[in-house]
C-alpha cells in the first residue's frame, strides 16, 4: 500500500482529505504542522502533500528539506493564497502539482493517482546513453554531468524521457500535458513552460527551442 504523507493545519480538511485518499487505497499520515513532518523526512513515503501555509515550518521550507534527502519522492503543493505566485514558486523549488484552494477532494485524488502511476513507471529501455555533456541511466532514472548527479523532479524527469523520445522533433504542449500530467489534467498549459524553465536552469547545456505557437523542441543527435 502506498503511503502518503499530508501536511495540512487545517483540521476539518486535513480529515476529509485523509478520508477520500484513505477510500482511494492509500496509507495516510497526517501533520498539522511543518516541524513534525520534517522529523520524518527520512521514513521516504511514496508521496507528499504540503499547504504552504503551515505553523512550525511553513511548505517552502519544508520542500526544501524534503528535496534535500529524498530528491526522488514527488511533492503536491496546495495554498488559498496568491496562486499564481505560489505555483511558480512551488513548481521552481521542485513541487510536481498544485492545487490552488479550494479544491473537490476527487480532483486531489486524481491528481495523486497519476504522480504515484508514473513515478513507479521506468523506462522501457535500461543502460547508459548520453545526450550532450549529460549521462542518462534509465534503469536507476538518474542524470549525471561530471560525475555529479542532477537533482529533477518526476515531472522534469518525465518531461524530458518524452522530448528525448521525440528528439529532433516539435511537440505540441498538448501532447506534452497529456503524456506527462495526464489526459485528465485541469490545469493551464503554462505548467509546461514552468517546468522547461527549471530544465534549462539545471541542464543549461540542453538544446530545447520553444516553436512559436504550437510547443518545443529538443535537437540533439541521434541516441
Amino acid at each position: 500500500m502506498k503511503k502518503i504523507y499530508l501536511v495540512e493545519d487545517e483540521k476539518v480538511l486535513s480529515q476529509l482529505l485523509s478520508a477520500y485518499l484513505t477510500d482511494s487505497g492509500y496509507n495516510v499520515v497526517v501533520f498539522g504542522d511543518g516541524l513534525k513532518a520534517k522529523s520524518k523526512i527520512n521514513e521516504a513515503p511514496d508521496l507528499w502533500i504540503l499547504d504552504i501555509m503551515l505553523p512550525g515550518m511553513d511548505g517552502y521550507a519544508l520542500i526544501k528539506e524534503i528535496k534535500k534527502a529524498t530528491p526522488d519522492i514527488p511533492v503536491i503543493f496546495t495554498s488559498a493564497r496568491n496562486a499564481e505566485l505560489d505555483r511558480v514558486i512551488g513548481l521552481e523549488m521542485g513541487s510536481d502539482d498544485y492545487l490552488p484552494k479550494p479544491f473537490l477532494p476527487r480532483e486531489l485524488v486524481i491528481r495523486v493517482n497519476h504522480i504515484l502511476s508514473r513515478s513507479k513507471q521506468s523506462s522501457a529501455k535500461d543502460g547508459c546513453y548520453n545526450l550532450g555533456p549529460y549521462v542518462f541511466d534509465r534503469s536507476k532514472r538518474i542524470i549525471s554531468i561530471n560525475d555529479e548527479i542532477l537533482t529533477l523532479s518526476v515531472k522534469e524527469y518525465d518531461l524530458l524521457e518524452f522530448l528525448i523520445k521525440h528528439l529532433n522533433q516539435a511537440v505540441s504542449r498538448n501532447d506534452m500535458i497529456d503524456s506527462v500530467w495526464g489526459m485528465d489534467y485541469f490545469g493551464s498549459d503554462r505548467v509546461v513552460d514552468d517546468t522547461l524553465r527549471r530544465l534549462r536552469k539545471k541542464m543549461p547545456e540542453l538544446s530545447i527551442e520553444p516553436v512559436y505557437g504550437y510547443g518545443y523542441i529538443l535537437k540533439g543527435e541521434s541516441l
